[in-house]
């Protein structure tokens, strides 16, 4: 009790402080700062220029939006009914009649403003701590607004801003953040030293955006000869012939990752090295290689500094015949090639971003178990992934690697052939779970051997879909391929702002 009445004595105390202050400049200002936060219309429109700028800004964007979610949900349809409390007495208090500010009927505690506030910079910085720290004053002067105005007592607005921040440090638990350390490679490998990029066969994809990227390049490495692909061509059969007519010492790809994928597989037919320069939206190989810094990539071709990292490989069988792929990142089977296609199909119409969203709500709406063996054993599963090299955390959805050269592939599925496994998945997912549900499972292979059950299904490899077949032979080829990187590669930082479209997460990397 005697704490109760502190609170309260304080609380006044800070609110009638408030409405002393002076008529100003800032009444006005702040009384349309709480409007446009009304319905967070205010932090979608902050959202958009985050994902206007790219790179972890964008996932902060996604993270931030998700976190308001929950954040107004639990203020405003849990705890204000529960914990009903009075709104200031400003109607009557001539201090407050300048604001001209209506009062809202519903309960005063807590701050539904100030925990959106709180709940959106918290997940943009969680991602993006420079685009967290830009957005942190805004959050402040919206929760501040709430009592200026005079609609809600101080302690609303702190306990408001902490169910805001709480709820967007939760979503940790379900969607990890990406780290930012590169992944680990312990193999040190030779390259050809290339002054001025003398040599080096410069791949761009111009439909991804890279264009820009690679025109950033010119500074650095003047002497090296840039090839824009032919969209309408299959690039597996283009390297090779650019590669024949050019004969480079070595290849650089600016594009996202399934051009990234294609420039790989080209240079191990042709025992060359790459240099990689992140062109696409969300650049998962180049994050975890840790060359994002487009000046430091440059050096190392100039210097010959390279290291040797792991390349996934997958053999196909079908009623075609039979086919080799590779992938940097993942492939998978299931629901995401099927999601995929979808999005190919809608993406002139309305977009890829619209198109993605759309085409994985298709698919899980009417999504069917799979029927495979997995290394002989008999199972039922509605997605199946395979990542190159140990993706981190184990639990949830995977987001990077510790290890590029582990010679290890990283599987995990989602069994379908457990009552309700559907509902289970998305209640483990939800609640942070995900690790001890007996619909998942997840190990660490050299090789795996999986035999798909009645028609082909699709083969979706970094992004793409790349094949389709009933038997899929994976395995993993150890520091297979040269990558041009300085030694020691720092943390990695924020990446240059990126256009072009590209897919979700890891587990579906665009290209």
């Amino acid at each position: 009790m005697i704490l109760r009445e502190r609170y309260r004595t304080a609380d006044r105390a800070l609110f009638d402080y408030t409405g002393a202050l002076r008529p100003s400049l800032a009444d006005p200002l702040l009384r349309e700062l709480g409007r446009a936060a009304n319905h967070s219309v205010l932090w979608c429109g902050c959202a958009a220029v985050c994902a206007a700028a790219g790179g972890r800004a964008r996932r902060g964007a996604v993270r931030g939006l998700l976190s308001v979610a929950g954040a107004s949900a639990l203020a405003n349809g849990v705890l204000k009914p529960l914990l009903p409390r009075r709104r200031p007495p400003a109607r009557t208090d001539p201090k407050f009649l300048r604001r001209r500010v209506p009062i809202p009927r519903s309960s005063s505690f807590p701050s539904g403003h100030a925990a959106s506030a709180a709940a959106f910079v918290t997940g943009v910085a969680l991602e993006s701590p420079a685009a967290g720290a830009a957005l942190a004053p805004l959050a402040v002067a919206v929760a501040y607004s709430r009592v200026h105005t005079g609609v809600h007592w101080p302690g609303d607005v702190v306990v408001g801003a902490a169910v805001g921040a709480a709820v967007a440090w939760s979503t940790r638990r379900w969607w990890a953040v990406r780290s930012r350390e590169p992944a680990a490679v312990q193999t040190t490998s030779t390259a050809p030293a290339l002054p001025g990029g003398a040599g080096l066969l410069l791949i761009v994809n111009p439909a991804a955006g890279s264009s820009a990227v690679a025109d950033l390049l010119v500074p650095a490495l003047p002497a090296a000869l840039r090839v824009d692909l032919d969209l309408g061509q299959d690039p597996s059969t283009q390297l090779p012939a650019l590669i024949a007519a050019h004969r480079p010492r070595a290849l650089g790809v600016c594009g996202g990752d399934g051009t990234v994928a294609a420039v790989v597989a080209a240079a191990l037919d042709a025992r060359l090295p790459v240099a990689v320069f992140p062109g696409g939206t969300l650049n998962h190989f180049a994050h975890d290689l840790g060359v994002l810094d487009l000046d430091e990539t440059a050096r190392a071709v100039q210097t010959g500094h390279a290291v040797a990292v792991g390349v996934g490989q997958v053999t196909v069988s079908g009623p075609t015949g039979r086919t080799v792929r590779y992938f940097v990142n993942t492939a998978s089977l299931g629901g995401y090639p099927d999601t995929v296609r979808l999005r190919q199909r809608w993406e002139p119409r309305i977009g890829k971003w619209p198109a993605a969203g759309l085409a994985m709500i298709a698919v899980l709406r009417t999504a069917t178990p799979m029927p495979v063996r997995i290394d002989g054993d008999g199972r039922a599963v509605w997605l199946l992934f395979v990542g190159n090299g140990r993706y981190s955390p184990g639990d949830q959805v995977p987001m990077s690697r510790s290890h590029l050269d582990a010679g290890s592939l990283d599987v995990r599925y989602l069994r379908a052939d457990r009552p309700f496994s559907r509902v289970r998945l998305l209640a483990a997912a939800a609640t942070g779970t995900l690790g001890a549900s007996p619909v998942y499972r997840h190990r660490h292979t050299g090789s795996l051997s999986v035999q798909v059950a009645g028609q082909p299904v699709a083969l979706a490899t970094d992004g793409e879909v790349t094949a389709d077949g009933t038997t899929f032979v994976f395995r993993v080829l150890p520091a297979a391929v040269t990558v041009y990187r300085l030694p020691d590669a720092p943390p990695v930082s924020e990446p240059e702002p990126d256009s072009g479209a590209a897919a979700s997460g890891p587990s579906g990397v665009g290209g």
